[in-house]
């Protein structure tokens, strides 16, 4: 039997007490965590440690090379291109990266976009585009190098096990520990997956308000400069936008009807708050990788990140041609009187379209691609009695219950005209 180098309570009892942890106990930690010596219980009570007195930015950075050295790391070197992702912390209506990968690609540039599933109230873009009949969300390394390289440029598919598999086991423990909160932890967890994914470059969505992980504004910058320091400190060109997450984003909350949506604003149009955000974060993507005058908006509207998109799904088995699922069941909610929509909360209605059946529980559960909800207007306009709001979907009219009491004081009619205001508040850079 081999003789471990630390003892995990001793690095434990350090963060307790406010103690600077010695890196090479850090890495024993995470090493000693992913091959099941450190126990369950003691990495949540050094979790626990980490949420109430924080970590050093040298032990933030030291913690996420030892998750990416848990894994494989890929590299796209030999690629040709300059790589770029990008990446969100996650909100309600949040569909940016399914127009903006092919967009940032149609400039030559390689977007390896690996993404999730949703959990709760907060969408997974796996889920949406599993919408598109046919697409396929699992690809080899081969298969993501090789497309890369080709004319489509871009591929959004999910990551492999190989990457950081210790983040795997924290970040369920994270979930049932009462932990999930701790910024140093959800830095490391986000930045070891992307940075062992390879690309050269990152730009951060880091949403705050109510319908984001992160409520605070103040927490919300906290993490993204966390962030933008550790992609800066691995040799990752990063930055990170603060967006406004208090409203949902765009009229489609849900999968089929948010994939709908993305191609609106591929051909041109679609709502005026996703357009904004999509080039907002196109160009400072393209930016990162030396094209900071790139014309986005043209390309939106001379139909090359259409071709793009196009491009994209049919690589990997989709047919973009497809007819979306259509739900069994619908129930529109109407205005009660004339005025202004003065609020409408994202949380709730993240929640609602959960309850309809477009996201899930747990892991294993399945997702409805019809189910979620469609607003037919947003906060600052104005609405006559008897106008619809949104429309509910479902494939099964018994969960509009629950749907709707989730929504009860959700939104708001009033006399005054109430603007959304900027969607992106900061840029946070090194």
């Amino acid at each position: 039997m081999s003789i471990e180098a630390f003892d995990a309570v001793d690095v434990i009892r350090a963060k307790r007490d406010h103690q600077p942890i010695n890196e090479d106990a850090l890495r024993w930690l995470i090493d000693a965590y992913t091959r099941e010596y450190v126990t369950d219980a003691q990495m949540a009570s050094f979790a626990m440690a980490v949420l109430l007195n924080g970590m050093t930015r040298d032990e933030v950075r030291v913690m996420t090379d030892a998750m990416i050295a848990s894994g494989e790391r890929m590299s796209f070197a030999g690629l040709g291109k300059l790589t770029v992702d990008k990446h969100s912390t996650g909100g309600v209506g949040d569909k940016i990266t399914l127009p903006l990968a092919p967009l940032v690609a149609s400039f030559g540039v390689a977007v390896p976009q690996l993404s999730g599933r949703g959990l709760g109230h907060t969408g997974g873009t796996l889920d949406k585009l599993e919408s598109i009949p046919g697409w396929r969300a699992a690809l080899s390394n081969d298969e993501v190098f090789a497309q890369l390289g080709s004319e489509v440029g871009a591929v959004i598919c999910a990551a492999g096990s190989g990457l950081a598999p210790a983040d795997k086991r924290l970040y369920a423990l994270r979930d049932v520990t009462g932990t999930v909160e701790a910024i140093p932890l959800i830095a490391s967890s986000i930045m070891s997956k992307k940075i062992a994914e390879g690309t050269g470059a990152l730009v951060l969505d880091v949403k705050f308000g109510s319908g984001a992980f992160m409520q605070d504004i103040n927490k919300a910058r906290e993490l993204a400069e966390t962030m933008v320091a550790l992609g800066t400190d691995s040799g990752v060109a990063t930055t990170a936008l603060l967006t406004d997450m208090n409203s949902p984003l765009g009229r489609a909350i849900g999968n089929a009807n948010e994939v709908r949506e993305s191609v609106e604003v591929l051909a041109g149009g679609g709502p005026a708050d996703v357009v904004e955000l999509t080039v907002a974060l196109a160009r400072e993507m393209l930016a990162l990788v030396g094209q900071p005058d790139a014309d986005v908006e043209a390309a939106l509207k001379d139909g090359r990140a259409m071709d793009s998109w196009r491009k994209m799904i049919a690589a990997q088995d989709g047919d973009p041609d497809a007819a979306l699922p259509a739900p069994n069941e619908t129930h529109t909610i109407v205005a009660p009187c004339s005025g202004v929509i003065t609020r409408l909360e994202a949380l709730p209605f993240g929640i609602s379209a959960w309850r309809l059946g477009a996201g899930r529980a747990r892991p294993q559960d399945p997702v409805i691609h019809a189910a979620g909800i469609d607003l037919h207007a947003q906060v600052g306009d104005t609405v006559e009695a008897g106008a619809p709001l949104f429309t509910l979907s479902a494939n099964d009219e018994s969960r509009f219950a629950r749907a709707l009491e989730s929504l009860e004081g959700a939104w708001e009619i009033g006399d005054t005209a109430a603007g959304r205001g900027p969607l992106v508040r900061e840029r946070i850079t090194a």
